[in-house]
C-alpha cells in the first residue's frame, strides 16, 4: 500500500512538473513582454517576462530539483522555438539554479509544506522568491559576460558591445526579479489552498503548525 501512495505521489509531481514546465513556456513565449524602454535585447532574447515567477512557484510548490528543472527545461524550450536557441544553455543554467535556491530557503530552511499559518507562509514565499531572483540579478549578466567572452571571435575587439548586453541583462534581471517575485508570492498564497483540496500537493500538512 506504501509502495502504491509513494507511485502516485511520484505521479502527480512529475505532472505538476510538467504543468510548470508548459507554465514556464507560455510565461516566456506568448505573454506579451512588459514595453519598458531599454530593457529588450533581440539578439538574446532579454526581456521583462512572466516566465520566472513560474519557476519560482514551481520551486515553491514541488521544491528546488523539481521545480528547478521544470522552468530549465520550459524557458530552455521557449529559447529554442522562439528563435534565441544559442541562449538555451545559459537560460537552463541560470533557471535551475533560481529553482534550487527557493526551494533550499522554502524547503529546507523554513518548511513552508509543513504550516497553514498565512503570516508565515507569506513571508517565507517572500524571502524565497527574493533569494532566488537576487541571486540571478547577479548570476545571469555574470555568466552572459563570460560566456560571449569565450565564445566571440575577437573578443577583446567586442567588449564594448558585450558590455552593453550585459549592462541590458543586468537592469532587465533586476526589473524581473521585482516583477516575478510579486507574482510568484500571490500566486503562491492564492493557489496552494485550492491545490492542496484537489489533491495535487499530496495530503494538508497536520494542524500543528510552524510558526515564524
Amino acid at each position: 500500500m506504501s509502495s502504491q501512495k509513494s507511485q502516485d505521489k511520484l505521479i502527480k509531481k512529475l505532472a505538476f512538473a510538467g504543468l510548470m514546465a508548459a507554465l514556464c513556456y507560455a510565461g516566456y513565449a506568448f505573454i506579451p513582454p512588459l514595453p519598458i524602454p531599454g530593457l529588450f535585447d533581440l539578439t538574446s532574447g532579454t526581456k521583462v517576462h512572466f516566465g520566472n515567477a513560474f519557476v519560482v512557484l514551481g520551486a515553491l510548490f514541488l521544491g528546488g530539483p523539481y521545480g528547478g528543472l521544470a522552468g530549465a527545461v520550459g524557458l530552455s524550450l521557449a529559447d529554442i522555438l522562439t528563435g534565441y536557441g544559442a541562449s538555451a544553455p545559459r537560460t537552463f543554467i541560470c533557471k535551475l539554479l533560481i529553482g534550487l535556491i527557493v526551494g533550499l530557503v522554502a524547503h529546507r530552511l523554513a518548511e513552508i509544506s509543513k504550516s497553514h499559518d498565512k503570516g508565515y507562509l507569506t513571508k517565507w514565499a517572500i524571502i524565497s522568491s527574493i533569494s532566488g531572483l537576487a541571486f540571478n540579478v547577479i548570476f545571469e549578466p555574470t555568466l552572459k559576460y563570460i560566456w560571449f567572452s569565450l565564445i566571440t571571435p575577437n573578443a577583446d575587439k567586442a567588449q564594448s558591445a558585450i558590455k552593453t548586453l550585459v549592462s541590458i541583462t543586468i537592469a532587465t534581471s533586476f526589473v524581473n526579479a521585482i516583477i516575478n517575485s510579486i507574482v510568484a508570492v500571490v500566486a503562491y498564497l492564492a493557489l496552494r489552498p485550492v491545490l492542496y483540496k484537489t489533491g495535487l500537493l499530496g495530503e494538508l500538512p497536520s494542524k500543528r503548525q510552524k510558526q515564524a
